[in-house]
């Protein structure tokens, strides 16, 4: 075992707590639900950035390259100021929702590099202009911006010219669980000699102000130093006490972590010396802001450090629980060549040798961004809708707003987050694929995600699980079922052991979920589920999460699929559990059964009775059901229609075996039920190696919509499937309905309408999750239908593959975003220059939360490694591999299908 792997297994057993500290700092605190006590429920508006740096959080930290314990007890992190700011640079800035012309917006470069599962060696890089910091300009300019133009962004500004800025690295390695080394690297690319100040800070979350934590406070005073270096005592009582070590003779400044009341609301009590006086020392000078009596609960250690150009700085700090008098000790350089050696080494044997050294360190960076991405999580929503002791009571409306029915839940756990600035909150459907590529490199942390996503106090009492914090009654797709299964299967492979435990804890937990689904997304009680929207926001013509303006419901491709997939993941996991547990049996045939009314459902629902399959055309469509009764096809081409291929599963010859009786459940099925099994392809047809086939999808039906699905003129992207056709960029889908006209048309960028949300698109981009689970599709009905059944590739190409080719060609159209083409140009950078050509930025990558449907530039939110991280898992499974066509299909050339725009 490396020395990473043996401390996985020790953080695993307990017997060393290497993951209690970690970058659990959010990079955005401020305008989010959870510090909104407002009445109308304006979470942008209540606490704004303004109010970020005089304001004490009552929930959980944000900062620049922080870190902190596992229950955000003491935090540290960076703050910065290049002597023009009007402010210290403490935590990222961007636009709030309605400032911004597609939504919230980052508007900062800062880059995750390197990271360890348990955090012992951690890289980090904020690009800092030299320049005053253009905070005005960046809201004026978004603001005066429609929907249809482009985002204005910080490289925009001119801030970067001629390279004045500041790169601040910071790397983090343990010593020992509780004994962390800081080295802050900053290098001048900028033409002049400039002065930058830096203030590593150490600080205490603030627990003590709203009446709920009574005892001893946390304090932080000078403590011992010596002429090399200076130190803070750090004396937390839950933690015990440890000290922050400081190299040269950097200033202490100390504070209280709590609010400017006179700044803010003008009220005169309060600490004198509150959050924003280490700022108003630095930037403004004013010495009566700090503490003379050096201590508080917010301190920082203030360099001022002069940087000729082209030249490094570097500047040493240790957090540890060991003796306060041995300054940074001997070791300190030793130990980070071993940690970033071991680091090394890990990601050595976990990535295959045949990866380019390109895609290694595309591998390595999306690992490290996901990493990085963990973030303490706290909101109480008993708490927030009661109101704190000592604080006035809360609005009347906010008992009748946001999340009033979810008492149960208390969130107060390192979670991995979307995005730590955009989307600081976990997001229940997002968090199941970060499980997957998580689970290649720590399947512990994978696993412990999906329990507490499923655990009582997260599980609303109905069986619905949360869905984010904006609004945890939203419904998101089903996919924990599917997460588990994958998790579950990639660690037996990688260890040769599956967990059991594991596997049991969470599916009996699902079964309460999917009987929620049951019970409440089955509005008509037969088997079509409508969900809402589905996290797939804007993707139809409708706000699929409110009420129709129509009237009547949909009756959803999508959210039947979903169920079907579900059903199908449960089924497999249900007979895994049944070798060592004969009664699963009974529940593998409950849902092989729930399956097939599903599947009926698919085939009789719709005009007619013809189901959701339009045979015209095809492909598979939502059905509008009107109040009167009558059935609308919504004949719009977008990834709804693909979502039914997801409901796919075979079964080994040998597994039937193994489980007498299931099979004599299914045989009877088989031979009483034709009118069900009917509707299921290939059960009675064996299939490559003799297996069986469960499947929404006919083989013919499967041609009909890979033909779409693979058409350049339609879905297929140079750079993954788009999540809408582009037929509807000449074309777009048009309903009239009681004397409205509602329009859906292709953007490969940036949405201009603000249906559901304004910061998302699924109107033409490519999106890592939904290809993720198209290539799994793929997979398993080649597991079936084997190398004899080949697909045009692209449609009309006379170019022909294996389901599983096609699955690598899909797999390497959507690595092709992030590696250099043959000019060197990284599509994820669009026309960004700077990227492609400065040896300063061209190494570093973002990872967005979508891409250009032709181009496959960056989209979105720009750290959103979560699901967007599963491009280090389709490398790891197809990178290197070639593809082979030949010329030949197999059952003849795949029927055509034009887009019938209404």
């Amino acid at each position: 075992m490396s020395a990473e792997q043996q401390r996985l297994e020790q953080s695993e057993k307990r017997t060393a707590h290497w993951k209690r500290w970690g970058p659990y700092v959010s990079e955005r605190a401020w305008s989010t639900v959870r510090e909104d006590y407002s009445a109308d429920g304006n979470a942008w508006a209540y606490f704004p950035h303004e109010h970020a740096r005089s304001r004490a959080y009552r929930w959980n930290e944000d900062g620049l390259a922080g870190i902190c314990d596992r229950h955000q007890f003491i935090c540290f992190g960076i703050a910065l100021w290049n002597g023009r700011d009007r402010i210290l640079k403490e935590r990222p800035f961007g636009l709030t929702g309605p400032e911004g012309n597609h939504g919230e917006d980052l508007k900062e470069y800062y880059f995750y590099l390197d990271s360890t599962p348990t955090h012992s060696y951690m890289k980090f890089l904020y690009k800092y202009p030299q320049g005053a910091f253009p905070y005005s300009d960046l809201v004026a300019e978004n603001g005066r911006r429609m929907r249809k133009d482009p985002e204005y962004e910080l490289l925009d500004t001119g801030i970067f010219v001629d390279n004045r800025y500041f790169d601040v690295f910071v790397e983090y390695a343990k010593a020992s669980p509780e004994d962390i080394l800081c080295r802050i690297t900053i290098a001048n690319r900028g033409p002049d000699q400039a002065v930058l100040h830096l203030l590593p800070t150490i600080w205490f979350r603030n627990r003590w102000t709203w009446g709920r934590h009574p005892g001893p406070l946390p304090r932080l005073h000078p403590g011992v130093s010596s002429e090399n270096a200076v130190s803070i005592a750090v004396d937390e009582p839950h933690l015990g006490p440890r000290t922050l070590i400081a190299e040269g003779q950097p200033e202490l400044l100390f504070v209280d972590n709590e609010t400017n009341l006179r700044r803010l609301f003008g009220r005169d009590h309060g600490s004198p010396y509150p959050k924003d006086g280490i700022n108003d020392r630095v930037v403004h000078g004013r010495r009566d802001t700090v503490n003379p009596a050096l201590e508080g609960s917010k301190a920082s250690a203030w360099y001022q450090l002069t940087i000729d150009p082209d030249a490094t700085t570097t500047v040493r700090l240790r957090l540890s629980d060991g003796p306060s008098d041995r300054g940074l000790g001997n070791d300190f350089d030793a130990v980070f060549a071993s940690r970033i050696r071991e680091a090394d080494e890990f990601y050595d044997e976990l990535v295959p040798a045949n990866l380019s050294a390109e895609e290694r360190a595309v591998v390595r960076q999306a690992f490290a961004g996901l990493l990085w991405s963990k973030q303490f999580y706290h909101y109480v929503i008993r708490d927030w809708l009661d109101g704190d002791p000592v604080g006035p009571p809360p609005p009347p409306e906010r008992l009748q707003g946001r999340n009033t029915g979810w008492p149960q839940l208390y969130n107060a756990d390192v979670i991995s987050m979307p995005d730590k600035w955009e989307y600081p909150w976990y997001a229940a459907w997002d968090l199941a694929f970060h499980c997957i590529p998580m689970a290649v490199v720590d399947p512990e942390f994978a696993k412990d995600q999906l329990v507490l996503m499923l655990r009582e106090w997260y599980m609303h009492p109905s069986g619905q699980l949360p869905a984010y914090e904006w609004a945890f009654d939203d419904v998101n797709p089903p996919v924990h079922a599917w997460a588990t299964w994958r998790v579950y299967r990639i660690e037996k492979r990688a260890t040769g052991r599956g967990d059991r435990l594991f596997l049991e804890r969470v599916f009996q937990k699902l079964l309460i979920n999917f009987t929620w689904w049951v019970n409440r997304k089955d509005a008509e009680g037969n088997n079509v589920f409508e969900g809402g929207f589905l996290g797939l926001d804007n993707v139809g013509l409708f706000d699929r999460s409110k009420p129709l303006p129509t009237g009547g419901l949909i009756e959803q491709s999508d959210g039947t699929s979903w169920m079907g997939m579900y059903t199908l993941n449960m089924l497999a996991m249900a007979l895994e559990l049944a070798v060592d547990n004969p009664a699963y049996e009974d529940v593998a045939s409950k849902f092989w059964e729930h399956f097939l009314y599903i599947a009926q459902a698919m085939n009789n629902i719709g005009p007619g009775g013809s189901g959701l399959w339009n045979e015209e055309d095809g492909f598979f469509y939502d059905v509008l059901r009107l109040p009167d009764g009558e059935a609308v096809p919504l004949r719009s081409r977008s990834v709804v229609g693909l979502i039914p291929l997801f409901a796919v599963e075979t079964l080994e010859p040998g597994m039937l075996e193994r489980f007498p009786a299931f099979k004599r459940r299914m045989e009877w099925f088989l031979d009483h039920r034709p009118d069900l099994t009917g509707n299921v392809a290939s059960m009675r047809i064996r299939g490559d190696q003799e297996r069986r086939l469960l499947s929404f999808v006919t083989q013919d039906q499967l041609r009909r919509v890979l033909s779409v699905m693979l058409d350049e003129r339609e879905f297929l992207s140079p750079f993954g499937i788009r999540a809408l056709s582009r037929v509807h960029l000449d074309h777009p889908y048009v309903v009239q309905l009681d004397g409205m006209s509602y329009t859906l048309d292709y953007e490969p960028a940036e949405s201009t309408t603000a249906l559901f949300g304004g910061n998302s698109n699924w109107r033409g981009p490519v999106w890592f999750p939904i290809n993720y689970l198209i290539i799994e599709a793929l997979q398993r009905h080649h597991h079936y239908y084997g190398d004899g059944f080949r697909v045009e590739c692209p449609t009309g190409s006379g170019r022909f593959l294996t389901l599983d080719e096609v699955a690598t060609e899909l797999s390497q159209r959507l690595t092709r975003i992030f590696l250099p083409d043959k000019s060197g140009r990284r599509p994820v950078r669009g026309a960004l220059e700077i990227f492609h050509n400065d040896p300063h930025w061209s190494p570093y990558l973002l990872f967005h939360e979508y891409f250009h449907g032709d181009n496959g530039t960056g989209l979105g939110a720009s750290h959103q490694t979560g699901w967007t991280g599963l491009v280090a898992k389709l490398l790891l499974q197809s990178g290197g591999r070639k593809v082979k066509a030949t010329g030949k299909g197999h059952g003849g050339a795949p029927r055509r299908s034009e887009a019938q725009p209404r």
